[in-house]
């Protein structure tokens, strides 16, 4: 299972350049970067409860409309992308919860120009996968688990892998801490912290609340995992 629940705290660095060639715009558009994956991390802790309330939400409407309606889907591989397409879901909601907070983090990042060509590009893929993350489209799970139960349990609705596909792709690297020690000044030391402490926090909700999340909305479809 990938991460389920809600947006990832994210920097914007891969690596950085040496103290001895690194500009004082480096060290300028660090601290914006800190700045704005700051206010992403308190959104992001924010964001925790919200999410959990909205998936939960969404699993009481699909309960209403096609409880069990994949009641009898083999458990195999070649079912796998079914359940697979539950978890793309519970993305759209998560990610979707939080995408005033990532846009906000996503304008103050993409005018940030470091004198390593690395960091720029890892920065602006990481903006470029964040905002695909909160804006996919969140799938009919009702129709496409209905077509596959039509099917006799034998053919995956094509859309459905498409999309699988797509957000398969859209995965988010850790935050090399060590590489960005050098370039946080010492006034965004409490942020850095904090950033680290909401990181935790969100990857302990992601692994305890989707998880748990996961299992009950396939459930309610009568899907395995």
């Amino acid at each position: 299972m990938r991460r389920l629940l809600v947006p990832l705290v994210m920097v914007t660095f891969a690596a950085a350049p040496s103290p001895a060639i690194a500009s004082a715009r480096d060290f300028a558009v660090t601290h914006k970067a800190i700045l704005a994956g700051y206010a992403l991390a308190r959104a992001g802790v924010a964001t925790i409860s919200i999410a959990k309330s909205n998936i939960e939400s969404f699993n009481r409407k699909l309960a209403r409309e096609c409880p069990g309606v994949g009641t009898g889907t083999p458990e195999n591989e070649a079912s796998q992308p079914m359940s697979y397409e539950v978890a793309v879901a519970l993305w759209s909601i998560g990610y979707g919860s939080a995408a005033g907070p990532i846009n906000a983090f996503a304008k103050a990042v993409r005018p940030l120009r470091w004198t390593s060509p690395r960091i720029n590009r890892f920065a602006h893929s990481l903006v470029t996968n964040l905002i695909a993350l909160a804006t996919i489209p969140l799938p009919d799970l009702c129709g496409d688990v209905r077509a596959w139960t039509a099917s006799g349990f034998r053919t995956i609705p094509p859309h459905v892998i498409e999309l699988n596909r797509r957000v398969e792709r859209l995965a988010l690297p850790d935050i090399p801490w060590r590489l960005v020690a050098p370039y946080i000044r010492v006034g965004d030391a409490g942020r850095v912290a904090y950033i680290k402490r909401a990181e935790r926090k969100i990857a302990e909700a992601e692994f305890v609340i989707g998880q748990d999340v996961w299992y009950r909305v396939l459930n309610t479809l009568g899907l395995p995992p």
